[in-house]
């Protein structure tokens, strides 16, 4: 079985910092590496994964110039993959929706990963493509969506590369970009209510600086509130590892949610607040607690009584990277094993 594998050119694999698709790709293609699979990953010049690598932009370019610019360095990048990936893989695996385009130019059997929000003009522009097998990563994902192939498969991390320290320390966290969508001010409202200080970690972009400036910056003194920028792996493992809990009060139905998974892999639980992928992620009393307001979580905040380990063997369970490799590799049989039937159809 051989894979190919392409993502976006714009961040390398794995991220050094900021970079959810990429992670994925990255825990994916290792997964399947030790699976003895053949995968050859298409990305940029920066990548560091221990896989076959190939690409055209040697440098990475985040946060992105402009949307044009964006738009057909993705379509640049995609059309060489694809163009590449058909000459020697059984099956191309995709994720982001330039590559999708492509698919009508291949009769290779061709996977698509949806790692976005639902988006009308998107959701329409797939339908376009019923021949390929999509993947969400969460079952509120696929409810939103009407193609006629989909399944959902959560996305999983290698727990080895994540620590449960012996003992916490007193402060919660915060761990994504500093956005209105993510919640990062009611993360701050949480812990003023809870009286626990709170550390902050993740990028602003361009796009959200007056949000920071406004909303997040005047209550950053340094000490009870604390910005420490972008982490990355082993910065980001202390970071949530050493806290007493991770917040996520996400504005937003988001589809799946990586960092929530990191944080149990730390044995961290979640606080968080509902929509989107959260309660398929966070079971309650278990990883984490659910609640409907920051009052609520606050309160859940300052009477934790969820053990490390219980947290972390529940993402041992339900989010490991080598549960979602085999469901990946499920996929990827069922479909050339397919693809095999008709062709033996059409010759008897």
């Amino acid at each position: 079985m051989r894979i190919a594998i392409v993502a976006p050119p714009f961040i390398a694999v794995p991220p050094k910092k900021y970079g959810g698709t990429e992670l994925f790709v990255a825990e994916l293609a290792r997964g399947l590496q030790l699976q003895k699979i053949d995968v050859t990953v298409y990305t940029n010049g920066e990548s560091t994964i221990d896989v076959p690598v190939r690409w055209i932009y040697p440098k990475s370019e985040w946060p992105l110039r402009s949307e044009v610019e964006a738009t057909l360095k993705g379509l640049n990048h995609f059309s060489w993959a694809i163009k590449e990936a058909i000459k020697d893989a059984d099956l191309i695996h995709v994720n982001s929706a330039p590559g999708l385009s492509f698919a009508k130019f291949t009769d290779i059997p061709m996977v698509y990963t949806v790692h976005h929000a639902y988006d009308a003009p998107l959701a329409e522009f797939y339908e376009s493509y019923p021949e390929v097998s999509y993947v969400t990563i969460s079952d509120f994902q696929r409810s939103k969506l009407s193609m006629p192939d989909m399944r959902t498969i959560y996305h999983g991390i290698d727990p080895s590369l994540y620590a449960v320290p012996d003992a916490k320390r007193e402060y919660l966290s915060f761990l994504g970009r500093i956005a209105p969508t993510k919640g990062t001010h009611l993360a701050i409202e949480i812990a003023k209510k809870a009286g626990i200080p709170l550390k902050i970690a993740g990028e602003v972009q361009p796009i959200n600086r007056d949000y920071w400036e406004t909303q997040v910056k005047p209550h950053v003194d340094g000490k009870f509130i604390e910005y420490v920028g972008e982490v990355g792996l082993e910065e980001k493992v202390k970071f949530l590892g050493n806290s007493l809990a991770m917040l996520f009060p996400l504005q937003w139905d988001e589809p799946f949610g990586l960092v929530m998974i990191e944080a149990m892999a730390c044995g961290t639980p979640v606080l968080a607040l509902p929509g989107g992928s959260v309660a398929e992620i966070v079971k309650e009393g278990v990883s984490g607690h659910i609640r409907n307001t920051p009052a609520e979580l606050a309160e859940c905040a300052k009477n934790l009584k969820i053990p490390n380990q219980t947290v972390r063997n529940h993402m041992e369970k339900f989010f490991s990277v080598d549960r979602m490799t085999q469901d990946y590799i499920r996929l990827y049989s069922e479909i050339l094993q397919d693809g095999v039937t008709e062709a033996e159809q059409i010759v008897a």
